[in-house]
């Protein structure tokens, strides 16, 4: 061939190879499964190359995963394939070695049964609740809109309508993305107050009764603190401020939205729980309650000790453990402060029922929660029922790229660029969302009937499992201590006495009472 021809043929195979480069762009643009496509037609296809040749590093995955931190690779295909209308029967391979030490694992019966065709409800409301509800096991843990995009909010809302669950709005306030789908509400209420705020800052309990009188508005929740970032209030990056997310929350546009450490409307346990009634009333009867990683026996005894002073409580405490996510928090923050959600979780179950209270009030778990097993786990370890937050992003199609906080999320979950938010087609993450929040519900009732449990007033401490060394392994009943109920009244535990005598309803914690005691 002489010059001229190979000249030509080059020239032909270029621009064969571009057509099919633009077709394959045309087809990445107008597809709607994938987000990450739709943003970065044909080189978006390099991170599902990566994906397949991947599991020679799986185990890192797996390994990080066993310390609390991002899900692992099993866990993710899982949440990805019942996200997708996967069915229970497909295997993902062994997402634990539940030989090393630490493992847990679930006792099945000898007699198992088939699981309930229609999941059990729990009612929400305590004595002094006039409209209780009626939870789902598994519902959408609390992300604001600001810090998620409008379009991952239809999505979650539209899944929570279609599927009978409950979508937490996070702290920053109720928007018209929250109402559009019609799926249930739970408001939930920061220290920045906002959708409830004053000009300058404080809670308006007028603004507060007009908004939470909305019917889609089910439930309210006072943020004391979160699991990622216990003892900080929350940022939203100035980047992330719009003028509609400034409106929403009666900020200022494009500066950094920071939330206060602490809460003005209350600063003890007795005035928390004045505070939790007087929402409650304001919201004109519905289930009130608070959200808060845990610090000590100590401060959920104090809190206790104003529920049987003051005569009233919360409806419901979601415990937030320190294994919770967050795409804007200090790492020294999510890595060392705050109890784990099992330790949590334990003090707050056994504190209840050990101060008589446990029958007025649910306790909620939130906090890495993903799979079916995770909500059987959580119901063993004292919950009611479960939350779930990353869970429920990556079933709308987050990969976790880390860009949280950066405004420049690659599947539109994290944004508030309109260009980058519009991959996200809402009508398909909903179904997502549904199918994901369906198909691991099932799994935790087949998980349940597995176990000999028809209902999980039917778990007990014995039916979950952990390796305590290479060789023996122990039930949570042996593993840790189940007050009885009203124990603490009656006979206080030498584990639990100390904290008993030292909490104190007019105050929280050593640390202000030392500071106390130096003034």
């Amino acid at each position: 061939m002489n010059l001229r021809g190979r000249l030509t043929g080059g020239a032909l195979g270029a621009a064969v190879g571009a057509a099919a480069l633009g077709a394959v762009a045309i087809y990445d643009l107008a597809q709607k499964r994938r987000a990450v496509l739709r943003n970065y037609p044909v080189i978006g296809h390099a991170r599902f190359l990566l994906n397949a040749i991947r599991p020679q590093i799986q185990q890192y995955f797996i390994e990080r995963d066993w310390d609390g931190r991002p899900f692992s690779r099993t866990t993710r295909e899982a949440i990805e394939a019942r996200a997708e209308g996967g069915k229970a029967e497909e295997s993902f391979g062994t997402l634990e070695d539940v030989s090393r030490s630490g493992g847990e694992w679930l006792v099945h019966s000898m007699t198992p049964f088939e699981p309930p065709a229609e999941a059990p409800r729990v009612r929400v409301g305590g004595p002094d609740c006039s409209r209780p509800y009626d939870m789902s096991l598994l519902n959408v843990s609390a992300m604001s809109f600001g810090s998620l995009s409008a379009n991952a909010i239809r999505a979650l809302n539209a899944g929570a309508a279609k599927g009978g669950f409950a979508h937490d709005t996070g702290e920053g306030g109720i928007t018209d993305y929250h109402r559009s789908g019609g799926g249930d509400l739970v408001w939930e209420i920061g220290t920045g107050y906002f959708g409830a705020r004053t000009a300058d800052g404080d809670f308006d309990p007028r603004l507060f009764a007009d908004r939470s009188a909305d019917e889609q508005v089910k439930c309210v929740s006072l943020k004391l603190s979160q699991g990622a970032k216990p003892g900080l209030g929350g940022v939203l990056p100035a980047a992330k401020v719009t003028e509609e997310i400034a409106r929403v929350r009666g900020v200022s546009v494009g500066e950094k939205c920071v939330s206060p450490a602490q809460h003005q409307v209350f600063s003890t346990p007795i005035e928390l729980i004045e505070f939790i009634a007087e929402m409650r009333g304001l919201a004109g009867g519905k289930p009130t309650g608070f959200k808060l990683c845990v610090t000590s026996q100590e401060d959920v005894l104090a809190i206790c000790k104003a529920m049987l002073e003051v005569g009233t409580g919360p409806d419901f405490i979601i415990v937030d453990g320190s294994e919770g996510g967050t795409g804007a928090a200090p790492v020294e923050f999510e890595d060392h402060v705050g109890m784990p959600l099992t330790e949590g979780l334990l003090t707050v179950h056994n504190a209840l029922v050990g101060t008589g209270l446990r029958s007025r009030v649910r306790v909620v778990a939130s906090g890495k929660v993903a799979e079916g097993n995770d909500i059987v786990k959580r119901l063993i370890q004292g919950a009611d029922y479960v939350n779930s937050a990353r869970a429920m992003m990556m079933a709308l199609g987050c990969i976790q790229s880390l860009r949280c906080a950066t405004n420049t999320c690659p599947v539109g979950v994290a944004t508030q660029d309109e260009r980058r938010q519009r991959a996200l087609d809402v009508p398909t993450k909903t179904e997502r969302v549904y199918q994901y929040h369906r198909n691991t519900l099932d799994e935790a009732l087949r998980l349940m009937a597995s176990m000999g449990a028809r209902t999980a007033s039917d778990l007990r401490p014995e039916m979950l499992r952990r390796n305590v060394s290479e060789d023996r392994s122990a039930s949570y009943a042996e593993l840790y201590e189940w007050l009885g109920d009203g124990e603490l009244l009656l006979d206080p535990p030498e584990s639990w006495s100390a904290a008993w005598r030292r909490a104190d309803p007019q105050r929280f914690g050593l640390s202000e009472r030392r500071a106390t005691q130096v003034l």
